[in-house]
């Protein structure tokens, strides 16, 4: 069999399975399953496959029509330009992020913050936090993760991205640190779980492949969000930012939140790409 009938069957198969980044999806499987890249599919289209690499390839295709996400299998998801290791039990980053990368550059260049301080709290792959200092070479970071799987993956990324002298890991979950005993940063920021643990929106692929500790929260989905900003808010620096990203419905509630937490000016509900509410953000 081609590579081409290969490719061709695997798009179909997916669009039959009503899966809607079909070609996408069958490209970046089957090139990952090969060991090329997308580009070489085309340049390769009549070339002949051994059994072992269809095989590898059918196997790839398998676990995709289950439901199970692209980057769990080929073990990587791009972000911000970069590419971050992953592993199934760590939250998939999302392009939606991106946004508090690009709102904590524009603060720090805007203040001309010098040597940037930043906090990540529930860093998972480090995706964020490892955006930011890629992007402002001053910077550094301290980051929060309580998973083992997600530290190990963190710290994995952290070497591959040569960020390790700019970069400190606290292993424990948020509620456990005394953030008196912390330091100050110009910058918090954090995609905390956020979901209602009875909301009936979220997709079949997401409940059954992704962490529940990291999508999940007690009080309607507010419990993370409202405690994490509560117990840092004095770490803020003088009009430092904090950003967190929160659910579509949860922009009222979580202004209310700031606001009676006395320690914000500026605070803001922003959208995403989409025109959803996606996070809050607030200076001190």
């Amino acid at each position: 069999m081609k590579l081409n009938e290969v490719l061709n069957k695997s798009i179909q198969f997916f669009k039959d399975k009503k899966i809607e980044s079909a070609r996408l999806d069958a490209e970046l499987l089957i090139s990952h399953a090969l060991k090329i890249d997308r580009m070489s599919l085309y340049l390769k289209f009549d070339q002949p496959l051994s059994e072992v690499e269809i095989t590898a390839c059918r196997e790839f295709i398998r676990r995709r029509s289950l439901g199970e996400p692209v980057a769990y299998i080929v073990q990587e998801k791009g972000f911000y330009g970069l590419n971050f290791f992953i592993e199934k039990g760590v939250l998939v980053p999302r392009p939606e992020t991106e946004m508090i990368v690009d709102e904590v550059l524009a603060f720090v260049k805007k203040e001309k913050i010098e040597n940037p301080k930043i906090l990540d709290l529930g860093a998972g792959t480090g995706c964020i936090g490892f955006s930011i200092l890629k992007n402002i070479p001053s910077a550094q970071l301290i980051a929060v993760e309580k998973s083992e799987l997600a530290q190990n993956i963190f710290l994995k990324n952290a070497q591959a991205l040569n960020l390790n002298d700019r970069v400190t890991l606290i292993k424990s979950d948020v509620e456990s640190i005394d953030f008196l005993k912390l330091e100050k940063f110009d910058c918090i920021v954090s995609n905390p779980p956020y979901i209602d643990l009875t909301d009936s929106r979220v997709q079949k692929s997401v409940r059954d492949f992704e962490p529940e500790m990291a999508l999940f929260a007690n009080d309607r989905g507010f419990a993370f969000l409202k405690s994490w900003s509560n117990l840092t808010k004095q770490n803020l620096t003088e009009n430092g930012l904090m950003m967190f990203e929160m659910g579509l419905d949860q922009g009222f509630e979580m202004k209310a939140h700031f606001q009676n937490l006395n320690a914000f000016k500026n605070i803001s509900v922003l959208k995403d790409l989409s025109g959803l509410d996606r996070f809050i953000k607030a200076v001190r």
